[in-house]
């Protein structure tokens, strides 16, 4: 039976531009993490986006879900990801855990170095936004 960690995402869209955290694998990804026992998965992206970034969001609907392998590790993640609206206008602040934070526009995204999992699901999320007539 395989074995490998759940992880949890999510996509923030602030005044047109979608925060990410740069990893020690040089790659740029967003905010979240492990789900823990006897959270939701609500609960774990709303947990880590604050713990990670110091925003504090609604999560408002799931987007996407993938394995992804990590080529460096050589294991494999089960990747869910959350679109999430902001409940505050503080810009996203660093933790520990990265090397930094950026705010990205829609068309700054396909350039960026991360995995085609979360590119996806930030241009889903926007489209859903502008659908929506809810981009900012």
């Amino acid at each position: 039976m395989p074995d490998y960690p759940v992880s949890i995402k999510g996509v923030v869209v602030r005044s047109g531009r979608v925060p990410l955290l740069h990893n020690e694998r040089d790659e740029w990804e967003l905010p979240g993490g492990r789900l823990e026992l006897g959270e939701t998965p609500e609960e774990c992206v709303a947990r880590e986006i604050q713990e990670e970034t110091r925003l504090d969001v609604n999560v408002v609907a799931v987007i996407d879900s993938w394995m992804y392998h990590i080529d460096v590790a050589n294991k494999d993640v089960f990747i869910v990801t959350y679109g999430c609206r902001a409940t505050t206008s503080a810009a996203p602040v660093v933790s520990r855990e990265h090397k930094r934070v950026g705010e990205f526009t829609a068309d700054e995204i396909p350039d960026l170095v991360m995995p085609d999992g979360y590119k996806r699901s930030i241009a889903t999320w926007f489209a859903r936004l502008d659908a929506a007539g809810a981009v900012g």
